[in-house]
């Protein structure tokens, strides 16, 4: 069952913690493919300047829209970047998917790749993410909380012991720990 909107009407950084565990589901062409998300980041508004919400004008419709949709962008015009808004209308942020923790639809996952199944980099760091789930612009704004592309509460029910830090691969705001992920897990990005 996928998350409800509540979850995604607080703050980024509170969804990007507790996104920790829960299950990415896709859907695409008869095949289902899923994963433990292992690795977030949060972006803040404005003040934020690594947030698309300070220096992307064409992404403040979502931005400052209802949390629990997809912000999908094109990162170096080559990698797509999956993101879940997060807040209520008007109070901008979002989290971004850095990584999962493959869980059914490996051998699908591997095509789409061209990887094999067990490559420990199968879905870790964002555009992998996107390429094993078949994720791209088609899915910027689609509703999280229902259709091919959803969320899913955490499989298990204890909580994950969670590592903090600098976000990466960004030169804007890099100093700020806003980047969480699953302590000890084999799957979360170099």
């Amino acid at each position: 069952m996928p998350l409800p909107r509540a979850f995604y009407r607080r703050s980024a950084r509170a969804v990007a913690r507790d996104l920790l565990g829960c299950v990415l589901v896709s859907r695409r062409g008869g095949a289902l493919t899923t994963g433990r998300i292992v690795e977030t980041e949060a972006y803040l508004g404005p003040e934020d300047g690594a947030s698309h919400a300070a220096f992307r004008p064409g992404s403040h419709r979502l931005f400052y829209g209802e949390g629990g949709l997809a912000y999908v962008f094109l990162n170096y015009g080559v990698h797509h970047c999956l993101n879940a808004i997060a807040g209520r209308p008007g109070q901008p942020g979002c989290v971004l998917l850095r990584a999962l923790e493959p869980l059914a639809g490996l051998a699908v996952m591997a095509r789409r790749r061209r990887v094999a199944a067990n490559a420990p980099r199968l879905a870790s760091g964002p555009g992998n993410l996107t390429r094993a789930l078949a994720v791209t612009l088609r899915d910027n704004g689609v509703d999280l909380t229902e259709g091919p592309l959803t969320i899913e509460a955490a499989l298990e029910p204890d909580r994950p012991r969670i590592a903090t830090g600098p976000r990466i691969g960004i030169t804007r705001s890099a100093d700020l720990p806003l980047r969480f992920w699953i302590a000890g897990n084999p799957f979360v990005s170099r």
